[in-house]
């Protein structure tokens, strides 16, 4: 295609980053870098947009030719509620070509797909990329030249405008996803890719950046397919700092990135960096004075900022000089040693033992780091002063029993202190049973006859000796002249006792008819005894 102005219309300053969004007043171009003066971020970063109608042949300057020509004009494509429809498409085709895009890529009017072509077109075709007006580093005649030729060859060789056929004449493969194209359905050709391939609407995209081709612009190498600004980059290498292509014979590569000599600067002072120390923050190179007025962080001690040429070391969001880290007591530097902090002071592990550490209530010293502390009762000791009362040695892990405000071990207090069994004469540690003022294990506690335990059962006694029920019935109690038991009167048992013999209460009945005598008279009659009825 003839070359002829290239026309941009595109509005910049003063709009919206889409990064920052509110925190960024509005776009303002620096003097020669990409970025915006009030945020940083890059110019396509922010909310640019096209002012009027984009023909994108206007943008590249391209004259219009017999392919262009088919091309729907802007009354119509805005009529159908679109800014842009591609070149060769029947109207009553393009709604069915937009159905086939990504639905917010789609650029319908007033809509998320309008501001899309307008960053890609802005993206995708920068203007410096087209036209020397927009060139601010090219310093040279031959610099000049070497743009304009490459500019010729791009146009000429690899620039080009996709074609929509809307009816494919046979099945074809789609060059990019290899799926299937039938007959009958849409498919875009890219007329200087010389091989007989055809895409998808939806996967004609730059091979690098896989976004859409904007309005169709492509350019193409070895049948890979790229947007301008990633195709211009295989070539030539790109400045970082204000987007531009190099076409100098000397630039400066740092950071993994491409500059023009000088634009590898300082991004608060713009300084040249070049040959000189610098910080990365942020992915953003600083000159060293600009990083510490910038980012330094202010040394506790002296207030003072602290450079790079000094460690800056940090505990609890607070920062110190390394010649400033030392203890408020003694001053020694506290570099690579251990320290804690009280009131916001710091103090060597000396220091602060001898301040602040706990003491044993045994022998007055403090706990030292990586000692073991007994507490009992709201007391502390060190692990060699938490001794037995009496045998002075340590408890250690050892149980113990309280005696007082001391402790005694386990193997003192059984010797000294602990209640004796009056059977065994062994120490009771737990489950005694007492018996007339005397402890007992409950295993010793047994029948003076049958050693039978008498521990929660019921027993008596005869000449202080405990005996259980049996045994003292056998033993000592009165025999009942009717049943012939012993009658011992455990449990609150009755008897009845009559010239030397005795009976249980519930015994106590008339020898004849077996009625109760209790409370009532009797009669006897030789060992019997009688009711009244019977007796007569």
């Amino acid at each position: 295609m003839a070359r002829q102005g290239v026309v941009i219309n595109e509005v910049d300053e003063g709009q919206p980053c889409l990064i920052c969004e509110e925190r960024c007043p509005g776009f303002i171009p620096h003097v020669w870098r990409k970025s915006c003066v009030n945020c940083k971020c890059a110019r396509y970063d922010h909310d640019i947009y096209n002012d009027g109608f984009v023909n994108i042949s206007d943008r590249i300057g391209w004259q219009s030719s017999p392919d262009t020509a088919q091309s729907l004009g802007k009354d119509k494509i805005y009529k159908m509620g679109y800014t842009w429809a591609p070149l060769g498409l029947a109207m009553d085709r393009i709604d069915e070509y937009m159905d086939q895009l990504p639905n917010d890529k789609v650029p319908r009017r007033g809509s998320q797909g309008e501001k899309y072509r307008d960053q890609q077109i802005t993206y995708q075709l920068p203007r410096q990329d087209l036209c020397q007006e927009y060139c601010r580093s090219l310093k040279s005649a031959a610099e000049k030249k070497n743009f304009r030729d490459f500019v010729e060859l791009r146009n000429e060789l690899a620039m080009g405008l996709g074609v929509v056929q809307d009816y494919v004449k046979e099945d074809l493969v789609c060059h990019k996803c290899e799926g299937l194209i039938e007959k009958g359905d849409m498919a875009v050709f890219a007329p200087k890719v010389e091989a007989p391939v055809c895409w998808h609407p939806a996967c004609f995209v730059c091979n690098t950046c896989d976004e859409l081709l904007v309005d169709l612009v492509y350019c193409q190498k070895e049948e890979k397919l790229y947007c301008q600004r990633h195709f211009a980059e295989i070539y030539k290498p790109r400045c970082e700092g204000c987007d531009e292509l190099i076409f100098a014979g000397e630039y400066t590569k740092a950071m993994e990135q491409d500059w023009h000599s000088g634009h590898f600067a300082c991004a608060t002072c713009d300084n040249s960096l070049t040959g000189q120390r610098y910080i990365l923050k942020e992915e953003k190179p600083y000159c060293i004075k600009c990083y510490v007025d910038k980012f330094a962080n202010t040394c506790e001690e002296c207030k003072e900022k602290i450079g790079t040429d000094s460690k800056d070391l940090s505990y609890k969001d607070k920062h110190w000089h390394e010649k400033c880290f030392f203890c408020c007591d003694c001053k020694s530097s506290l570099v690579d040693k251990p320290f804690a902090a009280r009131d916001e002071r710091l103090h060597c592990a000396d220091c602060y033992d001898n301040n602040f550490a706990a003491r044993c209530d045994g022998c007055s010293d403090i706990f030292r780091a990586g000692m073991k502390k007994f507490e009992y009762k709201g007391k502390q000791w060190h692990e060699h002063c938490f001794c037995c009362l009496c045998c002075k040695q340590p408890i250690g892990n050892k149980s113990f029993i309280p005696r007082g405000d001391d402790v005694v071990c386990t193997q003192c207090y059984e010797d000294q202190f602990a209640m004796r069994c009056m059977k065994c004469q062994g120490a009771i540690n737990k489950g005694g049973v007492t018996y007339k003022g005397d402890p007992w294990h409950r295993e010793c506690f047994t029948c003076t006859n049958c050693d039978t335990q008498l521990a929660g059962q019921k027993f008596t006694s005869k000449d202080d000796k405990p005996y259980c029920a049996d045994c003292f019935g056998e033993l000592f109690a009165k025999k009942c002249c009717r049943c012939t038991k012993p009658i011992t009167g455990i449990g609150g048992t009755k008897f009845i006792s009559f010239e030397d013999r005795h009976w249980h209460s519930s015994c106590f009945n008339c020898y004849q008819c077996n009625t109760s005598l209790v409370g009532r008279g009797f009669l006897t009659k030789e060992m019997d005894i009688l009711c009244p009825q019977c007796g007569r």
